[in-house]
């Protein structure tokens, strides 16, 4: 089965202001405009949401969010939920990122309710998995993601799972400059997508976008999404400077 390419990228806490965001959105918008194929995506800081929607209206680059809560509304002071990234015009939102899960005690429980909320108001859910170098050094990488993997779909049904976008990011690649071997990756990229078939079958196996995230670079992205199983990439540092972003999404372009 041919799948696309989706080529998302996460700001994490980047830029510092309205400013610095319009620039680099406007020159997103200019150097990302000759693409035609490979899916796009941006996820910026959430005050800056409404300034990307606006300034990227009427190209092919989506918007999405960094986080939801579990919760629609209601008394839950610093919380966003999902149908105000709906209506504030995302289409993607990332969930589980490691950092959440290390710096903010998010669980995989909780990923698992978020990603109901966000399937219940429409947006496509990006969610990470990912072991750190200690399980990886163990020998526990697979059993340790099969976990996540497990944990996150529990009891969402197959009528519901097709929007649900896997993003593995081996925790010791994030931030490092260390990235998984183009073989590294692409074992388990086939073990996940294998592992989902065990859950649900083997054409929703095939057709899920599962994508790589963990130092993704210019000068290492065409060898990854060359992989079989590698069906994008979640890109950080790389992705706050409009060259360098272009240059993961034509890599991402020139293997369809």
């Amino acid at each position: 089965m041919s799948r696309t390419k989706l080529i998302a990228g996460n700001w994490k806490l980047n830029p510092v202001d309205d400013k610095g965001a319009l620039e680099l959105l406007r020159q997103l918008r200019t150097r990302l405009a000759p693409f035609t194929k490979a899916g796009i995506a941006v996820m910026p800081p959430f005050t800056m949401l409404h300034l990307a929607v606006d300034i990227l209206k009427d190209t092919r680059i989506a918007v999405g969010g960094q986080n939801l809560s579990g919760e629609e509304s209601g008394a839950f002071t610093g919380e966003v939920s999902a149908p105000m990234l709906k209506s504030a015009g995302c289409e993607y939102v990332i969930i589980g990122h490691s950092e959440r899960r290390q710096f903010f005690n998010e669980t995989d429980q909780g990923v698992n309710r978020k990603i109901m909320a966000a399937l219940k108001h429409a947006l496509n859910p990006i969610v990470c998995v990912g072991e750190t170098l200690e399980q990886r050094e163990a020998g526990q990488e697979e059993s340790v993601v099969r976990e996540q993997v497990v944990q996150a779909l529990s009891e969402i049904k197959t009528t519901e799972i097709h929007p649900v976008i896997i993003a593995y990011e081996p925790v010791w690649a994030i931030g490092t400059g260390r990235t998984a071997s183009p073989t590294q990756a692409q074992a388990m990229h086939l073990f996940i997508r294998r592992s989902v078939e065990e859950l649900y079958d083997a054409q929703i196996a095939q057709a899920m976008l599962i994508l790589y995230g963990g130092s993704v670079k210019p000068d290492n992205a065409r060898e990854l999404l060359s992989q079989k199983d590698i069906d994008g990439a979640l890109v950080g540092g790389a992705c706050l400077k409009a060259d360098s972003f272009a240059e993961i999404v034509a890599a991402g372009e020139s293997i369809l």
